[in-house]
């Protein structure tokens, strides 16, 4: 899982990278977080009072889900471009709450 934020970041990040750095030029995996929908729903449930989810599992796209792997090995863009996220779920859920209370205030 990574925040919106950071895969912009990464993106921009690799393009400005010192290709004399590049092993693998431009093509790398980035993750940030090992995160499942009921771990977000407990850390939003810590913020905001009575906050309940309810799941309704498509079966199509969790047979895609499944199919992932486990994890993600970003070594190379943190040893090639020094790639590392700014955020983890605590951050991420706290600024989530921010922009989207930012956004009913409008």
């Amino acid at each position: 899982m990574m925040y919106m934020p950071d895969a912009v970041r990464a993106a921009i990040e690799v393009m400005e990278a010192d290709p004399a750095r590049l092993r693998h030029r431009n093509a790398f995996n980035v993750t940030a977080m090992q995160l499942a929908p009921r771990d977000l729903a407990a850390h939003l449930a810590e913020r905001v009072p009575g906050f309940t989810v309810r799941y309704d599992v498509d079966p199509v796209r969790q047979a895609i889900a499944e199919s992932w792997p486990r994890r993600i090995d970003d070594t190379a863009a943190r040893e090639e471009w020094g790639w590392a996220p700014e955020y983890g779920v605590e951050a991420m859920t706290d600024d989530m709450l921010t922009n989207l209370r930012a956004g009913l205030d409008r």
